[in-house]
């Protein structure tokens, strides 16, 4: 190795740190600006970056004690405050305004043999004595200051074992970040499903590519047969499985097609006391067990044209344009799901935006409530027959509740103040497809602000 060379070996020795991530982009900044001034070649460049890496894991390995099969630890997380304000023409509604938020951190082990694992702690409030709520990790502010819940929001371990460019096999299980490729009117964006899934892609060529996606959802355990109760139990569970086909046509426009399946196993031992019952909407007796089957199938289609330059945008401006359909054909009416929406703009870098808009419409048994965004919702006067939300201070179950049953527009604003900061705007205005009592006034508006940190 000539003087150069060890000089900016030194430098770069100097410069890490006992924290792998910030190593790497500091040997990497580092030897971009070494090769800049001209002291080093791009090729002396690279082999000081992959022997500086190799020295650096063993040494990291060493100082923290961590076992020689784990190659790399990963620490990320964010941070949300909310502010959001609900309110009806009902007479019988209250404004409302609370203030939360949300906080992530977790960690993600890489080790040999194509394996990882990793886990996520989030806030949450308490919901009865399930502990967080399923479909969202938000906190609010009450209690007078009162100590916050903290939950395991992810806990998984991962193999893959292809994964050579063309083709891209993974297995998971535990509890997970959701598999499927659908959109908050199948799955809100917070739920974290337990069990096993099954991820596969194939790339034809560097504009097209399959990807296949299955996975078994654990929703309750069942006590096994007792004298007291002498029947088998059947657990309930969801399964899914989804084919995508995305496609680059040119460096403008690419599409992406989609075609879903889903079941609702064992639903008659669903009922509101197995699991959190956190929304509203689908049809059931006055025990509360669901009346209806729910394996709908989904059909999903995205185009997006990328312009070369936009007003106040840097760079390409996307213009998205995409939709879902569903039909549950295990609900004999109101047993279908819609929306269409189109965004302009993509957040997510210093000084870029987005503004979106989506009309949807999904009918009261078009799939399982308690799975679908709790954010879209209307205002129930009274409940319907078997939700189980009533209470002494609340005998009709009235209020703003989100889950099936509900149609209305959604507009989003997002706008990143810098590469780790976004400022989002959300609105929705719904009202309810099956009123709840016949006649009364249901529409509701739910406003969020939100200011959102990720490191």
């Amino acid at each position: 190795m000539n003087r150069n060379l060890r000089i900016a070996a030194a430098a770069l020795l100097a410069s890490t740190a006992f924290v792998e991530a910030a190593h790497s982009q500091a040997v990497d900044a580092l030897l971009d600006k070494l090769v800049e001034k001209g002291i080093l070649s791009t090729k002396e460049a690279n082999a000081l970056k992959q022997e500086s890496d190799e020295g650096f894991t063993k040494a990291y390995q060493v100082k923290s004690g961590m076992p020689d099969w784990v190659s790399s630890l990963k620490f990320n997380g964010d941070f949300r405050g909310r502010i959001e304000a609900f309110n009806s023409d009902n007479p019988a509604s209250i404004d409302r305004t609370r203030y939360r938020y949300r906080l992530r951190y977790g960690v993600v082990a890489t080790l040999k043999d194509d394996f990882e694992v990793g886990f996520r702690l989030a806030s949450a409030d308490a919901t009865g004595g399930f502990g967080g709520n399923p479909v969202s990790a938000n906190t609010t502010l009450q209690g007078g200051g009162s100590r916050k819940f903290v939950y395991i929001d992810v806990a998984y371990a991962k193999w893959t074992p292809l994964h050579d460019g063309t083709w891209t096999a993974s297995a998971t299980i535990g509890k997970m970040d959701n598999p499927f490729q659908v959109s908050s009117m199948i799955l809100d964006p917070d739920y974290q499903p337990e069990g096993a899934a099954l991820q596969a892609g194939y790339n034809f060529n560097e504009k097209h590519g399959l990807k296949l996606n299955g996975a078994f959802f654990a929703l309750a355990e069942l006590n096994q047969a007792t004298l007291a109760n002498p029947a088998p139990s059947h657990d309930p569970f969801l399964i899914g499985a989804q084919l995508v086909w995305e496609a680059k046509w040119t460096k403008k426009i690419e599409t992406a097609l989609g075609i879903s399946a889903f079941n609702l196993a064992n639903k008659s031992n669903l009922d509101n006391a197995i699991v959190p019952n956190v929304n509203d909407g689908n049809t059931r007796g006055g025990d509360g067990l669901l009346a209806n089957n729910y394996n709908p199938i989904v059909g999903s289609a995205a185009i997006t044209f990328k312009l070369d330059s936009f007003p106040l945008y840097q760079g390409q401006f996307p213009i998205r344009l995409a939709g879902e359909f569903m039909k549950n054909p295990g609900a004999p009416s109101q047993n279908e799901g819609r929306w269409g929406g189109v965004m302009f703009g993509k957040a997510g870098h210093k000084g870029a935006w987005d503004l979106s808009y989506r009309y949807q419409r999904l009918e009261a048994d078009a799939w399982y409530e308690e799975v679908v965004d709790d954010d879209n919702g209307a205002y129930y006067q009274q409940q319907l027959i078997g939700a189980g939300f009533t209470s002494g201070t609340n005998p009709a179950g009235a209020g703003y509740r989100g889950g099936t049953n509900v149609k209305g527009h959604l507009i989003k604003a997002n706008y990143s103040i810098t590469d780790a900061l976004t400022f989002t705007l959300t609105y929705y205005m719904n009202e309810l497809i099956k009123v709840s009592p016949a006649g009364s006034v249901n529409g509701a508006n739910h406003f969020m602000a939100d200011l959102s940190w990720k490191f």
